[in-house]
């Protein structure tokens, strides 16, 4: 077992010196891995991911760019697909479980030992199962995109993207590393210099797989989340092919939902005000504003245009375009 271990360090240092890398926000080091840019901490874990994941006809997966509405549509889709099990909001799991423990990202469940103990525990739960992913569509698994699970994918304006990632990086960044700023941090991201980055590329992959196969990935914007959520949850469960009924209408089965998982309940919550979750994120991080627009109190006129520029750059001639104008 120890040499095998050894072996594994080894390929894996030897991986990353192959890599190109540069400064990172929250950690010394982003690696260029699979054409988009991931921590070393993380690469193992995609690694064995791509390699080990079975996925089956009923599993479903939630995937995002960091600092998208993550949490949210992990909430939101855990609770659509489990609402006959936990019909009672008084002893719904959401009450005392983080979404990310509900619904566990799979490029994090990979980079650890007992890998054989993982993968017999992800063979064994019960069905449908969900999972958590910032992976980009292409480096997701082979058996997850000849399957017929179902993915579904959020992103949000990368002006806010941008704030959120900024603010939550140096929160959580190494104790060695000074503070980025957001002058340096904008230029890095307009690079595509992020973890699970660039912005544009993440998006754009999962943007045009939902245009070839609508059945497979549903794509959504955060903003349209917000702007009309009663009409996304009944499209989530509509593609999850679970839709409500009319008597879970009328009996508030929608209005329920939403409000367990709304911003400010999960934020109130005591579960999700200490402890850490993932790789050691503290879970009150993970809930800063919610807002729609907040980028607007960050950003300097040269550095709109600067990112404005960025996008109609990356994202022109896609069909996929966001409001940039406060």
């Amino acid at each position: 077992m120890a040499s095998t271990e050894g072996l594994q360090a080894y390929e894996e240092e030897n991986l990353l010196l192959s890599l190109p890398k540069e400064r990172g926000w929250a950690s010394r080091y982003l690696y260029l891995f699979q054409h988009f840019w991931c921590p070393s901490t993380h690469i193992q874990g995609v690694n064995d991911f791509q390699k080990n994941f079975q996925a089956k006809p009923s599993d479903v997966l939630v995937a995002s760019f960091p600092k998208s509405g993550t949490t949210w549509l992990k909430a939101l889709t855990f609770s659509i697909i489990n609402r006959k099990r936990f019909s009672s909001s008084e002893n719904h799991p959401l009450l005392t479980s983080n979404p990310h423990e509900l619904v566990p990202f799979l490029d994090f469940i990979f980079h650890a030992d007992n890998l054989q103990q993982k993968l017999s525990h992800l063979s064994n739960m019960s069905e449908p199962r969900v999972f958590g992913t910032h992976v980009p569509f292409p480096s997701l698994s082979s058996s997850i995109k000849d399957s017929n699970c179902k993915i579904i994918y959020i992103c949000r304006n990368p002006f806010d993207t941008f704030v959120s990632s900024w603010t939550f990086f140096n929160k959580i960044k190494q104790d060695s590393l000074h503070e980025v700023t957001i002058e340096e941090a904008l230029e890095k991201y307009c690079k595509g210099i992020i973890g699970f980055g660039p912005t544009w590329e993440h998006m754009l992959g999962y943007w045009k797989e939902s245009m070839a196969t609508p059945n497979k990935v549903l794509f959504l914007k955060y903003e349209d989340l917000k702007e009309d959520i009663n009409f996304y949850v009944r499209r989530v469960a509509e593609f999850l092919e679970c839709p409500f009924t009319e008597e879970e209408e009328s009996d508030g089965v929608i209005e329920n939902i939403i409000k367990l998982c709304s911003f400010e309940k999960m934020k109130d919550l005591e579960v999700n005000k200490s402890g850490t979750v993932g790789r050691n994120v503290e879970k009150k991080y993970l809930f800063r504003k919610g807002e729609v627009g907040d980028w607007v109190n960050y950003f300097s006129p040269a550095m709109t245009e600067k990112l404005s520029k960025t996008m109609e750059e990356k994202l022109s001639g896609s069909g996929l375009s966001f409001k940039t104008c406060s």
